[in-house]
């Protein structure tokens, strides 16, 4: 980019302008810079008197606090305190101090984490060394568990046996914490195992079941004991309830509105009994088709000679058995044994069913609806009076609250639709109109965005000054007339009225000289010169500046003309 034809640009630009136009250019870029100035100079002005302050300490109790004043005071070293938890001294003191602070132990309360190694103590022992790293882990999980969204607060004692060269004597870590929990928040039982979990994790051979939990009340958390437990189970129950009943009443109201005028004229309240209990049940189903659970089968097959037969006279022969070398002229035997054996079973399901969390035992519903008002002129005094609705109209609104909450006449539900008027003083009350509802509408509608509409409306407030003030103004005033300067009247243009003149003066003149009989020395073009002539002094009189500029432009162009024929 040539800065340099840019800048002799912007030069002819502005020589180009007129004294006027010069003089406006000027100021507005002069207010604009102090404008801007302003700007970023204002939101600091309260600060301008910290400048060379650094933060000492942040965020930190007020008993530390006052230990670190006092410290200060005796030292006689200036400070300020731009907010409670704020201390802040000469920045090129802060780290000096600190150091100085920590030598002596301050600060006590508050939270103090790994960067108590920070300070080097060549003299420490082992036992210091330890007791520095345990209020360090305190620290951390102390800052850890204080950035949760229930947490206000949190303080946390850990506990490190010495070690033991026997297994069987060795001790485990404990730790304790006591949690401050923030107003109208409560901990549900997984954030508070999962504070647990946290702390076991960060400490070595520390189980979840050593960790302990307590609120600020000293009651127990986590423990699940038999209160505990009945507790969170009360509290589960009323908001399961209260939740539900909510959905109903929103449902009745809804539907409701466009009738009779809007949510305003409508109240509802609905009343659910649950049963909490529940039960489990087992279930058995049998198959009636028989199933196959084993099958067996087994062939038995045999062939050979008949088992021979002792007998006949008692002797050795018959005790021996056959003689040997006798031939047995007998068929041989054949066996053959099939055995097929089928197990079948019965079949069977198994089935557990739990009940579900609540179940519905009945419904009460409470429905109280406005009526309809309109002016009446009495005696000249215009009041408002209440018109009821109609029994078809009310029987319409309870069948319709009755379908909205799954009315169930067998569970024994019951459903009230009344008609009150909602302000007992009606001569006093005005109905909103139709110009109020869409005033109230479009404000619900609107109003989380009435931050952002004002800054919208104030910037095409702005676009629209700029578009049609300042840049019309501008254009105007950056007008260039380059012959501005140049383009001068002439005072001695004579008009069609002036010859008229002249045309007049000469006959009259004309006339005179044949009268006195020197017509022969009468010269039309010396009238004209008298008559220029005389105008010439006029105007000089009358507009001495005016003619004072027009010959010194003329002279100005002489020279200039004389200059370029010269070259």
């Amino acid at each position: 980019m040539d800065f340099k034809g840019l800048l002799q640009q912007i030069n002819d630009l502005f020589a180009r302008l007129n004294r006027k136009q010069k003089i406006t250019i000027v100021t507005a870029t002069i207010l604009l810079v102090a404008f801007l100035v302003f700007l970023l100079i204002y939101p600091t002005r309260d600060k301008g008197d910290l400048s060379g302050y650094g933060v000492l300490f942040e965020g930190m109790d007020n008993s530390d606090n006052a230990l670190i004043l006092q410290y200060l005071q005796q030292k006689h070293i200036p400070y300020k305190i731009p907010k409670e938890d704020t201390i802040l001294i000469p920045k090129e003191k802060v780290y000096e101090e600190r150091i100085a602070l920590a030598s002596q132990g301050i600060p006590k309360t508050s939270k103090v984490g790994y960067e108590i190694f920070d300070v080097k103590d060549f003299g420490a022992t082992d036992f210091d060394q330890n007791i520095k790293y345990i209020r360090a882990i305190e620290g951390e999980l102390g800052r850890t568990i204080e950035s949760l969204t229930p947490i206000d607060k949190a303080d946390v004692h850990i506990a490190i046996p010495k070690d033991s060269v026997f297994v069987s004597r060795e001790i485990p870590p404990t730790a304790s914490v006591m949690l401050k929990i923030k107003p109208n928040m409560r901990l549900l039982p997984k954030q508070i195992l999962g504070i647990k979990n946290l702390i076991a994790a960060s400490v070595p051979k520390l189980m979840v079941e050593n960790v302990k939990l307590v609120n600020e009340n000293g009651e127990p958390l986590g423990e699940n004991d038999e209160l505990d437990t009945t507790r969170e189970l009360a509290q589960a129950q009323l908001h399961y309830k209260q939740n539900f009943e909510n959905i109903l009443e929103n449902k009745i109201a809804n539907i409701l509105a466009p009738i009779v005028g809007g949510r305003d004229k409508v109240v509802a309240k609905v009343s659910a009994e649950f049963d909490f209990s529940q039960k489990k049940s087992t279930k058995e189903t049998f198959d009636p088709n028989n199933v196959v659970r084993s099958e067996q089968t087994m062939e038995e097959k045999r062939e050979g000679f008949p088992k021979k037969q002792v007998g006949g006279v008692p002797g050795v022969v018959s005790n021996v058995g056959p003689v040997q070398g006798l031939q047995n002229n007998e068929l041989k035997e054949k066996y053959e044994k099939s055995t097929n054996t089928t197990n079948y079973e019965v079949g069977k399901m198994v089935s557990e069913i739990k009940g579900e969390f609540g179940v519905l035992t009945r419904l009460n519903a409470a429905v109280v609806v406005d009526g309809r008002y309109k002016k009446v002129d009495k005696n000249g005094t215009e009041t408002i009076e209440y018109i009821p609705l109609s029994t078809e109209e009310m029987d319409k609104i309870n069948a319709l609250v009755k379908q909205a909450i799954g009315y169930n006449q067998a569970r024994g539900d019951a459903v009230a639709v009344s008609n009150f008027e909602f302000n007992a003083k009606a001569a006093k009350y005005v109905p909103m109109t139709a110009y109020e509802k869409v005033v109230a509408t479009t404000e619900k509608i609107l109003g989380p965005f009435s931050s952002l509409l004002k800054y919208l409306i104030v910037g095409l407030i702005l676009f629209v000054f700029y578009k049609k003030v300042i840049t019309p103004f501008s254009q105007r005033m950056l007008e260039i007339h380059p012959d501005e300067e140049e383009k001068v009247q002439s005072l001695f243009a004579i008009d069609e009225a002036d010859d008229e003149e002249i045309d007049k003066f000469g006959e009259m003149r004309k006339k005179v000289e044949d009268q006195l009989g020197l017509s022969a020395s009468f010269n039309e073009e010396d009238v004209k010169y008298d008559i220029m002539l005389e105008r010439v002094k006029h105007s000089i009189k009358e507009r001495p500046e005016e003619i004072a500029s027009l010959f010194k432009l003329l002279i100005k162009d002489e020279v200039a003309v004389t200059n370029t024929k010269g070259n």
